[in-house]
């Protein structure tokens, strides 16, 4: 399986467990944690953890802002089938 697909389903995973939809949201430093090592201590791993959230902002399915001058994280409610879709079938 492709590792980018494997830590945007982990990402969007933590983050529905901890229901963290539309006004809840959490600093982007603490939706990576629990990834294996593998992932956060080398570049491509850090390189692929960066391109996964970049692309669930861009696809909708994250909405991040500028919070208390960190950027923080939260599910899109509207986008809430496709988010759960996509944890079931990846």
């Amino acid at each position: 399986m492709d590792q980018e697909l494997v830590v945007k389903r982990y990402i969007l995973s933590n983050l529905v467990e901890r229901r963290m939809w539309g006004g809840k949201h959490t600093e982007i430093k603490n939706i990576t944690k629990g990834l294996p090592d593998t992932f956060l201590s080398d570049h491509e791993g850090k390189k692929i953890i960066k391109k996964a959230i970049k692309s669930l902002i861009n696809d909708g399915w994250i909405i991040a802002k500028k919070s208390t001058g960190e950027i923080h994280v939260s599910l899109n409610p509207r986008k809430t089938r496709e988010i759960k879709q996509f944890i079931e079938i990846n």
